[in-house]
């Protein structure tokens, strides 16, 4: 799957990740297979160094708006500040298996994940082609 994002986006997120010590998250937002917008978003995890979840108003408050009309919610982004951009132990965890993109900025870059059932039905993250355009 090859996913479209504008550069400006993309280093915007990277510029986020990297001024911040513990995960920075946010939602990505657009149409079909391409990101036209990021909503950054407070990490209300109880150990954000380690772990990330959205704040819950925000993730509430773009689904409202893509119901009325507005961008879809295609996924998010978060980031691994002492990792690597690829999916830890913690997001398999918490993911499910719907199709959501999860953008991960890490150490070498970012890398973008979706989040499919396996052929048992279980989730796995499969890498799809992250655009710049």
């Amino acid at each position: 799957m090859k996913v479209r994002i504008s550069r400006s986006l993309l280093e915007q997120i990277v510029h986020l990740a990297a001024r911040q010590a513990v995960e920075v998250c946010g939602l990505l937002l657009g149409e079909g297979r391409r990101i036209t917008a990021i909503l950054p978003a407070a990490n209300v995890a109880l150990d954000p160094a380690r772990h990330f979840e959205l704040d819950p108003a925000i993730l509430i408050a773009a689904h409202r708006a893509a119901r009325q009309g507005g961008p879809a919610v295609l996924g998010h982004y978060h980031s691994h500040p002492s990792g690597r951009a690829e999916p830890s132990r913690t997001d398999v965890e918490c993911a499910r298996p719907d199709g959501t993109l999860w953008l991960i900025v890490g150490g070498e870059g970012a890398r973008l994940w979706v989040a499919q059932a396996g052929e048992d039905g279980n989730l796995r993250f499969v890498e799809a082609d992250l655009a710049t355009e």
